[in-house]
């Protein structure tokens, strides 16, 4: 639930995850208070004391009492996956759709099992879960008892905390502390193993208010001395930048971000769990940055003097090599998180806290201050590199060819015709994650659900089905490719019984798209075990499921298919046909520094301008052995981009500007954007 909670005496709800962590429902307050019932009971009673009103699991022999106690609950509704892992992909995205704690029930032994990824998916990514899991009698524990697990130590490097009841006496205050953990400080999953012969016993129900945990106490103030001096470097900054990751949707700091951007013309990069956190219009959002980040970030990221890092983490897939990442560069780090910062790289100012307190600090301290930006250039030199290197060529369209659906207009095509205050979209994983991190624009936070740091393939689908329970207002649209899907499309079952209309589009390359790009660019086109066979026929399977569905293989079915697809009032499978040859650019290949960009477009010569790692010459053709005059093995996603290889020996075709130049920007519309010449560059470092 969200929003002020109306009823008498009630606590307001709070603005974000950096709360105390009270009871967002009644509490103590409950008429259960004071009523003798078993332990299943008051497992089901603490779930109502906290406010939930939706649990995702799967029931079995160790948690049938639990499940007995939930047939008789008025506040909860129980939505039955078909796998546990689907279960918990499912709480996660009611969890990111609501910035409430997802809650799932399942039983022992396989049970609890199932769940480890999808609790390892949602650690990752900092998103609050209250995992509750069956268990055999205490008196058998520890004797391979009949689907006995000890889900207590396999889930301990991915969970927050975790308990194991030992005594009816620990079960409330275990789940009322169960819930604060999830919810404050860095957000996280929390697991409560509840013994069967505990859920069996009888109680009296007394459920607290108050958590005393001493060895627990989450920073959020950050600390003064620290704040001041950041806004002293801003303040000296020539080329400032932030640097926003996933802190900024859990802690509810857009209002505080945006506000800094637009007093100092601080530009910002997004990553993938940033993304929604700051609005897509906001003329200063650079948008991705990484691996497949537009070349303009990436470069804006190098060359910056100063990196405030909002909530971010510094991944391998932001930072490239890290020994060349942003060398000119003086770094703050803000993070509630003390673990985070300086573990990759060292921070110039460490601020430990919750960023939408920190932020609203570094504002009141610049307005004290009557801090202004130092000057325009850098705002200027950006927006030329936006310029010259966009994600998005015209010529995309004007070169598709006729039996060729190009993925990037598909993603852009659905967010057209997705209304952005009220939709979600969800990711699987792959080449179509990274298409619409480019390509689909969120104005809003958490209406942009993805697995960013598992990548778990199989996460998308089931989150969509959260997020459409947690948010029955919104369109929820599931963006996936045809081996992600999968992974769990039995959860087609539970779309189609529970009757929610989340629709999901498939990218379907009949392969393991990401993957075949890696062995196509990197392994000499040996594509070990990434070719998928043309089955199953996803329309058929959607017709089996009762859900609607269509495919589309040409590029003028695919505007008037989305339309169709969204417009279904029940769940629907829109399943589109691409070329396993698209790519998705630009990239930084594994290992390299976030400026070796391959694959960008540069309007300026009319090309992708890129050092491909097989390319004639090239380190990688060294290496490998190729043949001097050897061909690139890009060299095929000339027509996806409407450009030439500029390094291509054979390529003598008309550039920008000569007669027969297929491309519509003229030199003057470019070269006016830039400075004459560097003069002046050093000086400004």
């Amino acid at each position: 639930m969200t929003g002020t909670d109306n009823r008498e005496g009630a606590r307001p709800a709070r603005r974000s995850a950096a709360s105390e962590g009270a009871c967002r429902g009644l509490g103590s307050r409950t008429a259960k208070q004071g009523a003798s019932m078993l332990g299943a009971e008051a497992v089901v009673a603490s779930l109502e004391a906290e406010g939930v009103t939706t649990v995702f699991g799967y029931p079995g022999g160790q948690a049938i009492k639990l499940y007995d106690a939930l047939y008789g609950s008025k506040q909860i509704t129980h939505v039955l996956a078909r796998h546990e892992q689907g279960a918990v992909h499912m709480a996660d995205g009611y969890a990111r759709a609501t910035g409430r704690p997802g809650v799932v029930m399942v039983t022992s032994g396989p049970g609890a099992t199932n769940t480890v990824t999808g609790i390892a998916t949602a650690y990752m990514d900092s998103v609050p879960l209250v995992v509750i899991t069956g268990q055999v009698g205490r008196g058998v524990i520890g004797t391979d008892s009949f689907q006995e697990s000890d889900i207590v130590g396999i889930t301990m490097p991915v969970v927050k905390h975790s308990y194991l009841l030992q005594s009816i006496d620990e079960l409330t205050r275990t789940i009322r502390e169960a819930f604060h953990i999830a919810v404050t400080g860095r957000p996280g999953p929390v697991l409560i193993d509840i013994p069967s012969d505990v859920a069996g016993e009888e109680m009296v129900f007394e459920y607290p208010d108050d958590v005393s945990l001493p060895s627990y106490k989450p920073t959020y103030r950050g600390n003064a001395k620290q704040i001041r001096t950041a806004c002293r470097l801003l303040e000296e900054a020539e080329q400032p930048l932030l640097y926003v990751g996933g802190g900024v949707v859990s802690s509810g700091a857009t209002e505080e971000l945006t506000a800094l951007m637009d007093a100092m013309q601080v530009p910002a990069v997004v990553t993938l769990m940033g993304k929604g956190g700051v609005p897509a219009s906001h003329p200063l959002n650079l948008g991705p940055v990484g691996m497949h980040g537009a070349k303009y970030s990436n470069m804006a990221m190098t060359e910056a003097d100063l990196i405030i890092a909002a909530g971010a983490r510094f991944s391998d897939r932001v930072t490239g090599r890290v020994s060349e990442f942003a060398p000119n560069a003086k770094i703050v780090h803000i993070d509630i998180d003390p673990a985070e910062i300086g573990k990759i790289r060292d921070a110039d100012v460490p601020i430990v806290g919750d960023l939408k307190g920190v932020l609203a600090g570094m504002l009141e301290c610049l307005a004290k201050a009557g801090a202004a930006p130092r000057d325009d250039q850098w705002v200027a030199d950006i927006a030329a590199w936006r310029e010259r290197y966009p994600f998005y060529h015209p010529n995309m369209a004007v070169n598709e060819e006729e039996d060729e659906i190009v993925p990037e207009l598909v993603i852009a095509e659905l967010g057209r015709q997705l209304d952005p205050d009220a939709s979600i979209v969800t990711t699987e994983v792959g080449q179509h994650q990274m298409w619409a991190h480019q390509f689909l624009h969120r104005e809003r936070p958490r209406t942009f659900l993805s697995s960013g740091g598992l990548g778990t393939m199989g996460f998308g689908f089931p989150a969509a089905i959260g997020a459409a329970v947690a948010r029955p207002d919104a369109t929820v649209v599931c963006i996936a490719g045809d081996g992600s899907f999968q992974m769990n499309s039995q959860e087609m079952a539970t779309a189609a019984i529970n009757g929610v209309p989340v629709k999901v589009m498939i990218l379907d390359n009949r392969c393991l798209g990401m993957v075949h790009q890696w062995q196509k660019l990197f392994y000499g086109r040996r594509y070990s075990q990434t070719l998928l066979a043309p089955v199953p026929d996803f329309v058929k399977l959607a017709e089996a499921y009762g859900w609607e569905g269509e495919r589309v293989e040409a590029p003028g079915e695919v505007a008037g298919a989305i339309a169709r697809m969204l417009a279904a009032p029940g769940p629907y499978l829109l399943d589109v046909a691409i070329s396993p040859e698209q790519n998705v650019y630009p990239m930084v290949a594994p290992g390299a520094a976030l400026d070796n960009v391959m694959g960008a477009i540069d309007v300026a010569v009319g090309a992708v301008r890129t050092d491909v790692p097989a390319a004639p010459g090239s380190p990688r053709a060294r290496m490998t052995g190729a043949p001097s005059g050897a061909a690139s093995p890009c060299a095929k996603i000339d027509a996806q981009f409407g450009g030439r290889w500029e390094i291509d020996p054979e390529d003598t075709g008309a550039r920008l500007g000569q007669d027969g130049s297929t491309v519509d920007v003229r030199p003057e519309d470019w070269k006016t954007l830039f400075r004459a010449g560097d003069e002046g560059k050093e000086d400004r470092r």
